[in-house]
């Protein structure tokens, strides 16, 4: 006869008897449920975080693409920053020499937006008034055979005042106007021993004289610029060779053409000093109020334009 233990739990509602084998039987039941429970939630959590995984792998992706966008963006934005960089070292450099040329005094402590506003103002105002006022070469050729004072008259032979320049120019060199202007004179001007003559009306008082001309291009009330051709050089009146006479007047006062003929930009102020005929400073007072002066329009609204068209009715 086998032995079996048996296993006896007495509490109020009574006593109870377990045979080992059942407790053996139960424990291995409650086992195998926990086990299975177990087993399901871990494989349940593994599934969980290998999803997990796969979106943070995702995402990771993700960011790595962004960062290679960025990468490239950034390498880009370096680029266009040292383009920029360079760039602004040539303007800087470039405003430097128009600084210098125009005469500007270069300061460190404005910025570049105040630098180019101040240059392009000054370069304006002084460009402007070279446009208005007798300056630079009425040639191409630059060789002046004879000075502005007194001389020996080349034909009369005796000592008589040049009142103008004389400038070596072979018949039919094209003669250029100093200034914005409009022609006064053309035509032959026999009695001064001019010949053939150009008169020009600049602003602010100003007026040249072209002479011995071989024939004057424009005619009297012409508008023309600085720079056009206003006729060709010749050896009409009274004139030994080809060549062009050339004076500078201001107010009925001869000046001397000279110091007209180098002004530039390069060299502005010079003039000033050098010609101290003319007002200089009132001249240039009223360039600057012209430049600053605000354009008006004139402007109507639309029920004054109705009204005055139902006034014309």
């Amino acid at each position: 006869m086998r032995q079996k233990l048996t296993v006896t739990i007495t509490d109020f509602r009574g006593s109870r008897q377990y045979s080992l084998h059942q407790l053996v039987r139960t424990f291995a039941l409650v086992f195998a449920l926990g086990l299975v429970v177990i087993l399901g939630v871990g494989f349940a959590l593994i599934l969980w975080l290998q999803e997990q995984v796969t979106a943070l792998e995702d995402r990771r992706d993700e960011a790595m693409e962004e960062y290679a966008r960025l990468q490239e963006r950034n390498g880009a934005l370096q680029e266009a920053v040292a383009r920029k960089d360079s760039q602004l070292d040539r303007v800087t450099t470039e405003l430097g020499q128009i600084e210098s040329m125009i005469g500007l005094e270069q300061t460190d402590s404005q910025d570049i937006a105040a630098r180019l506003d101040t240059a392009s103002h000054t370069a304006l105002e002084r460009t402007t008034f070279l446009q208005n006022v007798p300056s630079g070469y009425p040639m191409r050729d630059r060789g002046v055979t004879s000075d502005y004072g007194w001389r020996t008259h080349p034909v009369h032979g005796d000592r008589r005042f040049h009142r103008g320049i004389d400038l070596r120019a072979p018949v039919g060199t094209p003669v250029l106007a100093t200034a914005d202007g409009v022609v006064e004179y053309a035509g032959p001007h026999q009695d001064s021993g001019f010949g053939n003559l150009v008169i020009i009306s600049h602003n602010f008082g100003f007026r040249t004289y072209y002479a011995h001309l071989k024939a004057a291009e424009v005619d009297i009330g012409d508008f023309v610029r600085k720079g056009e051709v206003i006729a060709q050089s010749g050896q009409s009146g009274l004139a030994e060779g080809p060549h062009l006479h050339y004076e500078v007047m201001h107010i009925q006062r001869r000046l001397d053409p000279t110091p007209f003929l180098d002004w530039s930009l390069g060299d502005y102020k010079s003039i000033f000093e050098e010609i101290n005929r003319v007002k200089w400073d009132g001249l240039l007072q009223a360039v600057r109020m012209r430049l600053n002066a605000p354009v008006h329009r004139l402007t109507m609204r639309q029920s004054e334009l109705t009204e005055a068209s139902e006034t014309v009715r």
